[in-house]
C-alpha cells in the first residue's frame, strides 16, 4: 500500500492539471495617467498665447491656448518634435470663450484685472467640476500632452468670494486629479504658498515674475523633485535673473505680457 500512495497522489495530480484550466494572466486595469509626460528640469519652452502661432521656434516644450487651437496645430507641433501644453483659465471666467454662458452668474465675482475677464467662486465645484471637466476633456481630444490651469490663486485676491487656502488646495487638487484621470500632466500656476502642500499633484510649474518679486527660491521643491518649472519675466533684463534661474535649474526666458511669438530666452 505504501507504494501506491505516490502512484495515486501522481495520478490525481495530473487529472486536476487536465481538468483545470490555467489562470489567464492577471491584467490591471490601466491608469490612464500612468504613462503621462512628465517634463524635467531645463527644458527650454515656449509661451505663445496671442498673435498667429510660429511652430518653428527650436525648443522642445509648447505652452499655447487651447480654445484656439485645432487638434491639428497640436498635431503639428507633435511632428515637429514638440510636447505642448493646452492652456486654459480654470480659476477665472472668461466673457470671449465659446462656453462662457455654461457659467451661472452666481459664480461669477470680480474682475480680475483683464478685460472680460472675473474671478470663479471656486467654492462651488458642483457647477465648476463638469464644465472643468468638458475643457480638459477639450485638451485631451485635441491630443494635448499637458495642462496649465490660470488663476488658481483667487484666495490671494479680491475676489468678491471669501475664499480661503484650504478652498484653493481642494479646487487646484480637483483640476490636478481630472486632468491626470485624462492622461495629462498639469502644471501648478503661480500660487508659491502652497507648494509644500501641492508638490505631489502636480508635475511642473508655471511661474510669472518670481525674479522680479525675488520668490525664485520657492519654487525649488519642484526642481529637487526632479519636475519643470516653466518660468516668464517681463520687466527684468535676461542679465538680471538668469544667472540665478540656471542656477536653480528653472526654464526660463523673457517675454513680452501679450505673450506673442518674441521670446529671449537665458
Amino acid at each position: 500500500m505504501r507504494r501506491l500512495l505516490p502512484l495515486l497522489a501522481g495520478l490525481l495530480l495530473l487529472v486536476t492539471a487536465c481538468t483545470t484550466a490555467p489562470d489567464p494572466d492577471p491584467k490591471p486595469d490601466r491608469d490612464p495617467s500612468s504613462d503621462r509626460w512628465r517634463p524635467k528640469p531645463g527644458l527650454a519652452w515656449q509661451w505663445q498665447l496671442s498673435g498667429r502661432l510660429d511652430p518653428t521656434v527650436d525648443v522642445p516644450v509648447y505652452d499655447i491656448d487651447g480654445f484656439d487651437h485645432p487638434a491639428s496645430t497640436v498635431q503639428d507641433l507633435h511632428a515637429r518634435g514638440r510636447k505642448v501644453i493646452c492652456y486654459l483659465s480654470t480659476g477665472a471666467w472668461e466673457d470671449f470663450r465659446p462656453d462662457a454662458a455654461r457659467f451661472p452668474k452666481s459664480v461669477l465675482g470680480q474682475g480680475n484685472g483683464w478685460e472680460g475677464e472675473r474671478w470663479l467662486d471656486i467654492r462651488r465645484t458642483d457647477v465648476l467640476e463638469p464644465l472643468m471637466a468638458k475643457r480638459l476633456d477639450m485638451c485631451r481630444d485635441k491630443g494635448f500632452d499637458a495642462v496649465e490651469p490660470d488663476n488658481m490663486d483667487g484666495y490671494r485676491n479680491r475676489t468678491g468670494f471669501p475664499l480661503t487656502a484650504a478652498d484653493q488646495l481642494r479646487y487646484n487638487r480637483l483640476i490636478a486629479r481630472l486632468a491626470h484621470d485624462r492622461g495629462l500632466a498639469v502644471g501648478l500656476k503661480n500660487d508659491l504658498d502652497q507648494i509644500p502642500r501641492l508638490l505631489p499633484d502636480f508635475d511642473f510649474a508655471v511661474n510669472e515674475q518670481c525674479a522680479e518679486y525675488d520668490e525664485c527660491g520657492r519654487l525649488a521643491p519642484f526642481v529637487a523633485a526632479g519636475k519643470a518649472v516653466f518660468h516668464v519675466e517681463y520687466e527684468l533684463d535676461t542679465g538680471e535673473f538668469c544667472p540665478q534661474a540656471r542656477k536653480l535649474g528653472l526654464s526660463s526666458m523673457l517675454k513680452k505680457y501679450e505673450l506673442g511669438v518674441w521670446r529671449k530666452p537665458c
